[in-house]
């Protein structure tokens, strides 16, 4: 199927003169304008608008919108990562851990948070079906968290604070599909008590 992302666009409006930048710093307000509009309504001009940069400079860069997003999803997931771990951190067990983890997207999933939404989430909605490097990329994402996921109620396993009969794979599966269902609901404005009683339900399943 011939992709049909990386139109050509009008950037007639919105020239100006090249100048240097920060990459993580532009990056940063290109992803938060592509989680606030999603990327079809997100335009040329928008982007260079939200990253405070001239058109030129956007260009010398990158090649498209497009490729502007891929570079935007893989600062999403690096910065979010690197978020995710800090978080989890002060966890002394596997269990606790895994409450930490589910806590962190909770958190991310209420409010103005919320409300932004989640890059790979919308990114999965938007493009994955029609576009196949967007494809693999979330699907290897996703593939990364459940694994993640995985590893967390192992390493509860193993220190007691999860029974041995929990099916690691399973569950795994099954939160992450709770935590992309949490991003995508918290667009629609959801309140922090109702985020966080999904966290205590889902903790049942290490039971």
């Amino acid at each position: 199927m011939p992709n049909t992302l990386a139109k050509p666009v009008d950037t007639s409006r919105c020239r100006g003169r090249p100048r240097e930048f920060d990459m993580d710093q532009a990056l940063d307000k290109a992803v938060r304008i592509f989680c606030e509009r999603g990327y079809h309504a997100t335009s040329v001009c928008d982007l260079t608008h939200a990253m405070q940069l001239a058109s030129g400079s956007v260009y010398k860069a990158f090649k498209d919108k497009r490729s502007v997003f891929l570079a935007a999803l893989d600062r999403y997931k690096t910065v979010r990562d690197a978020q995710l771990r800090a978080a989890i951190g002060i966890g002394a067990t596997g269990r606790e851990r895994v409450r930490l983890a589910l806590a962190f997207y909770a958190e991310a999933s209420h409010g103005a948070a919320g409300r932004q939404g989640c890059l790979v989430a919308g990114g999965a909605a938007e493009l994955a079906t029609f576009d196949q490097e967007v494809g693999r990329w979330i699907t290897a994402a996703l593939a990364r968290n459940e694994v993640f996921i995985d590893e967390l109620i192992r390493q509860g396993q193993e220190d007691g604070s999860i029974p041995p009969h929990v099916d690691g794979a399973a569950t795994a599966r099954l939160m992450l599909c709770l935590i992309q269902g949490m991003r995508l609901v918290g667009k629609t404005g959801r309140s922090q008590d109702e985020m966080t009683a999904l966290v205590d339900i889902a903790m049942k399943t290490l039971i």
